[in-house]
This record gives structure tokens, sequence and C-alpha cells, in this order.
């Protein structure tokens, strides 16, 4: 995949922004939230990392979720190619019967909280009709993964307002239909405020005049350190929350290239949210990426961490120390960096064939899983457990080089090792390749895959074809 595909499929391109100073940062004050007046909303790739805190943490998140041009639950699977495809363009199936398994699965391993929690909220859905980012196709499918957790009276859907990729407002930003920086549209819309009075129900009219409280930057390394966050996040806090009144919380995710780095403060003060937490008790936490994020995106992928949809997950788990800090809870201390794992030794390459190569390696001792990089670019989908890995799709006649590295528990990635490279073999003449397009059950019955935790693995190649049922659909040749 071309980087100039990337950015313009996954990101939100912004330019033109000031960085902000990170010298005024302060400690994230403590407050007096009322635990059961808790929310999150997010664009883009924040309304997957909304979607993601709200499941994973329900029982933080009891108010629920408002999502914009989001998507399912672990969508991507772990996945940049599902992630750019299906999860945006929408141009294969989402396989969403089979993401609502794994949320159960996961909620009852203890990965995420108890999905009980989610029927007592509520889901806000915006799709502009004019979205050719995150189709509105994809967010159809959020709908019907959310029918299978929350009560239809629950869940709210938008889809009606020609707008572009963007957050809407009602007085600021591009022209409606348009997607472009800073990704913020006047549609004469107040999107923010028809989501709060949603999830949280009456609310008083919000503030169009003065605000009475404050922006603050606060220390965002308190909760994690890298990870693709940055050193600061903001928050806004009324003058009655900072004076001790009990408020609620509402959670701001902006989208890929939307951070203060990229386009200052203008998704933090300009996207209508402020105003009506100014009137109404409520503190917003507006977290950030950093520009060493990919594209500045949320991890909603897995470029960060194999865990990123899990509670365990470092961004997940960051901004929900945010929210305990706010809500009073005990200061939490991220654990000290694990000693880093050696890099994979003994690398080496085997089984040539004309488009394929065998990598194998020696076992690290206390490695969680493996990636393997073929000229420096990431080949293998979710980690590897095993220590081989057949890659394809390679040229005849050519040489290659590959490297490996070794997870740790947390998803932290040791240095590459040694390269090996290895030549495929000449193309030959021969019979004709029979394709069959069939769902992962029948490819597998047939004997044209193989069952291996869930997952199907395709004979002779051994690539993840994805969830073992009879919704994912795949071709093999």
């Amino acid at each position: 995949m071309r980087p100039d595909f990337f950015v313009k499929t996954i990101g939100l391109l912004a330019s033109g922004a000031v960085a902000c100073s990170s010298s005024h940062a302060v400690a994230l004050p403590s407050l007096a939230i009322d635990a059961n007046e808790v929310s999150v909303s997010g664009l883009s790739s924040g309304g997957f990392m909304a979607v993601q805190m709200h499941v994973a943490y329900s029982g933080t998140f009891r108010r629920g979720a408002g999502i914009v041009a989001g998507g399912p639950y672990f969508c991507a699977e772990g996945s940049i190619v599902n992630a750019t495809g299906r999860c945006m363009t929408h141009l294969n199936p989402i396989p969403v019967a089979g993401l609502v398994s794994t949320t159960r699965q996961w909620a009852a391993n203890g990965d995420i909280d108890p999905v009980s929690h989610l029927s007592n909220s509520k889901v806000y859905l915006y799709s502009g009709t004019q979205d050719n980012t995150v189709k509105p196709a994809v967010m159809n499918d959020l709908r019907t993964y959310y029918q299978s957790f929350v009560p239809a009276e629950n869940v709210r859907y938008s889809n009606a307002v020609a707008s572009g990729h963007a957050m809407i407002t009602d007085n600021f930003g591009g022209a409606c239909g348009t997607t472009a920086t800073p990704f913020i549209n006047d549609c004469d819309v107040d999107l923010a405020g028809d989501m709060l009075k949603h999830l949280h129900g009456a609310l008083n009219p919000r503030n169009d005049g003065t605000l009475s409280g404050s922006f603050i930057e606060f220390d965002q390394t308190e909760f994690v350190s890298g990870h693709g966050m940055a050193a600061t996040g903001w928050a806004y806090v009324p003058q009655s929350c900072a004076s001790g009144a009990r408020c609620k919380l509402h959670v701001v995710f902006h989208g890929c290239k939307q951070n203060t780095a990229t386009i200052g403060q203008q998704y933090v003060r300009n996207t209508g949210y402020n105003r009506w937490a100014d009137s109404n008790q409520m503190v917003v936490l507006y977290p950030q990426t950093s520009v060493q994020a990919v594209n500045s995106c949320w991890d909603w992928w897995g470029y960060d961490s194999p865990n990123y949809a899990r509670k365990s997950g470092p961004q997940t788990r960051a901004v929900a120390a945010m929210v305990a800090r706010l809500s009073g809870g005990a200061v939490v201390t991220p654990p000290p960096p694990p000693a880093a794992l050696p890099a994979p030794a003994g690398v080496g390459t085997s089984g040539a064939t004309s488009s394929s190569m065998v990598v194998a390696w020696a076992g690290v001792s206390g490695a969680a899983g493996y990636n393997v990089y073929r000229n420096d670019a990431k080949r293998n989908g979710p980690p590897l457990t095993g220590t081989a890995f057949t890659d394809t799709g390679l040229n005849p006649a050519t040489t290659y080089r590959w490297s490996v590295t070794a997870l740790d528990a947390s998803g932290a990635e040791s240095a590459r090792s040694a390269p090996a490279t290895g030549t495929t073999t000449a193309a030959t003449g021969g019979g004709t390749a029979t394709c069959t397009r069939a769902s992962n059950h029948a490819h597998v019955n047939a004997g044209r895959a193989r069952l291996s935790w869930g997952m199907a693995l395709a004979n002779g190649s051994n690539q993840n074809m994805g969830f073992w049922n009879i919704y994912t659909t795949t071709t093999l040749k």
C-alpha cells in the first residue's frame, strides 16, 4: 500500500496549524464527577476509539457514546487492510455477528467490562450523506452491532444531513458538504448539543456568551508515556465544577490529523461541546494523540498494541485513568516498562517458490508474539505466536530482505533482528489455478483451509482469512 494512499484513506489531512506548547501543563484535577453521568464521543478514528472505550469500559461510560463516522467494535480485527477496506469503504462486508461474538467472549474472559452495562446506556450515531471517507454503510453496521447490546429505544441515528467527513456545527467551520481541514463543517446543525441531550437527558440552554470556566492543558505523561499519545491533553472545566459542584463528564476524541499539534485548539474550542457543558455542570475532556501516532490517529487497528481494543490497551487504559482522576479516583501510576526483549536470532529463509518464502527464527524467552517485516514493511496482521511465517505475494526471481521483532505482553516491540535475504524461484508454466469463492466455514469443510483458534487459515500459504463462520466470504486459489 502506497504511503500517500494510506494518508488519503485513513488520515484526516490538515495543515497550517501551530503546535501547542506544553510549558503551562498542569496536573489533571480531581473533581466531584457523578459516576452515573459519564459519556464519550468521537469523530472518525476518534469515533472508533469512542466505541472501544464505551464497550471496553462500559461500567465507566454508563451514559453511553456518540459516534460520528465510526464503525463496529474491533472492526479492523488487528488488520490495516480491514481498517482501510471494509471498515471505511465497505467494499467487503463487516462480520458483525463475529464481532458481537468476540465482544461477548472478551467480556466473559474479563478483557472488557460485562456487556450487561451496555443495556442501560444510550447511543447517538451520526453519518453524513456526503461522507466518502467512512461510508454510511459502515455506520449502518455499527447500528446493527449495538442492537445486540443496547435497547432500540436508546439508540438514535441521524443520517439525513448532506455533510462530508467532519464534525458538524451550527456556526463554525467549512462548507457542509466538504471533506477538508480542519474537518469541522458548518451545517446549521448543533450536533454536539443533540448528542449530549440524547446521552444525558434534558439540559439547560447552552451558553452562547462568554464561558465561565477555564481551558486546562494538562500533563498526559502521568497516565501514559509514548504509545502515540501527546505529552499534554486538554479539558474544559466550568466554574461551578472547579468550585466543587457535582458534575457530569464527557470525553471527546478528535479524528486523525485533528490534534492540537496539527490544527491548534480548533477541535477543543469550536466543536460546540463547551457551551453546553458550561451551563450544565459538565466537564469536557479532550485527550490528544501525538504526531508520532500514525497520521495522529487513535489506535483502532493495532498500530501501537495488539490489545488496543481491550481494557489493557495502552491508550484505552490511559484515558480510563484520566477519567478516574477527574472523578476523584486514585492516581493511576503506570507500571515501570518491562525490560526490553532482545531481537530474535537465527532468522533464515527457506522453501522458496515463485511467489512465496518461509521465514523462520529462534524463539525469544518471554515473548508474547512476533512481527515479520519484508523490506521494512510489516507483513503479518495480528502478532504471530509461532516462530515461522510464510510470506506470499512475491515476484518471481526476486531477492527480498526479512527481519523479525519480538513483542512482550504489553505489545512493546523489540529491535529488529539482523536481516535474512532470500530469492524466489523463476516463474514456471503449468496448469491453470482454480479460484473458489465461499464462506470460511465452507472452505474449512472442503479442506481448502484449516481451523485455528476460531480463525480460518488458508492451506499452503497459511494466511489468516478471518473468522471461521458463514458470514465471512473469501476467495482461495
